[in-house]
């Protein structure tokens, strides 16, 4: 997208929009989650680009991101993954779910996101198919976070 100074952009390749934001755990409790996770029961359904918007850390940008529609599916799906979740020890997340996808982090300062809003106009309403939710293992680096999957599961 580009158009932000000081902006990290995700590669594209590590675009998602995060069901549950899980954190650090053991090895025996990432494989409790991998299996409840299994339970989860879904179809498939359409999402759409909809919407730019920003987070904050005390009053300082440090993430843009893309916004999709309609919720009520995303949100249905996210409240199993969150129930799978809690199923195998964890505890509920306990903040608001705004389903989105992270396209850049800031250090700290943030340039004017103009360009931004201007380029992501272009893909607003783009439409594409959930078939499948992942579970991602996050590395945090110099360059940001990386995410690796660790599980597919199919939504059907």
């Amino acid at each position: 997208m580009g158009g932000v100074p000081g902006a990290r952009w995700q590669d594209d390749d590590q675009l998602h929009i995060t069901l549950r934001f899980i954190g650090e755990v053991d090895r025996h409790r990432a494989e409790d989650i991998a299996t409840a996770l299994g339970s989860v029961s879904a179809l498939p359904f359409e999402l759409a680009l909809d919407g730019v918007g920003q987070f904050d850390r005390r009053g300082v940008v440090d993430t843009l991101w893309v916004g999709v529609r309609p919720h009520d599916q995303v949100a249905a799906l996210h409240r199993k993954v969150d129930q799978a979740v809690q199923r195998a020890g964890m505890p509920p997340e306990g903040r608001a779910y705004i389903p989105h996808i992270t396209v850049a982090r800031f250090g700290r300062t943030c340039g004017a996101i103009d360009g931004f809003v201007v380029n992501a106009a272009a893909v607003m309403g783009l439409r594409f198919t959930v078939e499948h939710f992942m579970l991602f293992e996050s590395t945090i680096g110099s360059d940001g976070a990386r995410y690796d999957a660790i599980d597919r599961y199919h939504l059907r």
